[in-house]
């Protein structure tokens, strides 16, 4: 998947400078290239809009597969004590997982929400195109896991990029970035398949319901 612009915020998150909530304000660009203004007030780390912009004539969503993206030298990392852990097809597996995942929890969370998912695009169509990038999992689930044992507080980390258009002019309306790591336990306890993907789980269903609940502000629903 091409995205029209990976805007220079997501060098940041590849930083780890941006959190949930938490980005340095005087780094932000007020208006993006594409013409798109910063929402300040926003459940996501960060959120343009283009002006004017009238959520409320969608009825219907169009959900694009996730495009799915490992951190930076993730492979490499993981590989470092042992070369033959992960290979090309452990990370494929990964990413198709994870894409389904987040299908099936955006999918169901929005048509339990009363939004109609279609898979033509329409006049009252909006189209959500999202990607998981910076992924990085502390555990992964390969062939050899079975013999490898990770203790660690957390399962890992991604970040949500989310870009919203009219699915028949094809106009950018909106675009979001919000990095999650998964919560610190406390303790350290062993991951593994299980945990991943509750954390995963976890992350997904946060980011659905903010942009369930985004679409439900702009229709005036209560």
């Amino acid at each position: 998947m091409k995205f029209n612009l990976l805007f220079k915020i997501l060098a940041f998150a590849s930083l780890g400078i941006i959190g949930s909530h938490t980005v340095a304000s005087e780094d932000i660009p007020a208006v993006t290239v594409e013409g798109l203004q910063l929402i300040s007030d926003s459940n996501l780390a960060l959120v343009y809009a283009q002006p004017g912009a009238d959520f409320s004539r969608y009825n219907k969503i169009y959900l694009s597969d996730a495009y799915i993206a490992f951190k930076k030298n993730w492979k490499r990392d993981q590989n470092q004590n042992n070369p033959h852990r992960i290979d090309a097809d452990d990370m494929a597996k990964i990413k198709a997982e994870l894409s389904l995942l987040f299908h099936d929890v955006f999918s169901k969370t929005l048509e339990e929400g009363g939004y109609q998912l279609v898979t033509e695009r329409a006049e009252d169509i909006l189209l959500v195109k999202p990607a998981i990038i910076n992924l990085d999992l502390i555990a992964p689930d390969t062939k050899l896991a079975e013999n490898v044992h990770t203790y660690s507080e957390s399962a890992g980390e991604m970040t949500l990029y989310l870009e919203l258009y009219d699915s028949v002019t094809g106009d950018l309306i909106a675009k979001a970035l919000d990095r999650k790591i998964d919560r610190q336990t406390g303790y350290f306890q062993w991951q593994n398949r299980v945990n991943n993907r509750a954390a995963a789980n976890r992350i997904l269903q946060v980011w659905a319901n903010v942009l369930k609940v985004g679409l439900d502000e702009a229709r005036g629903k209560k």
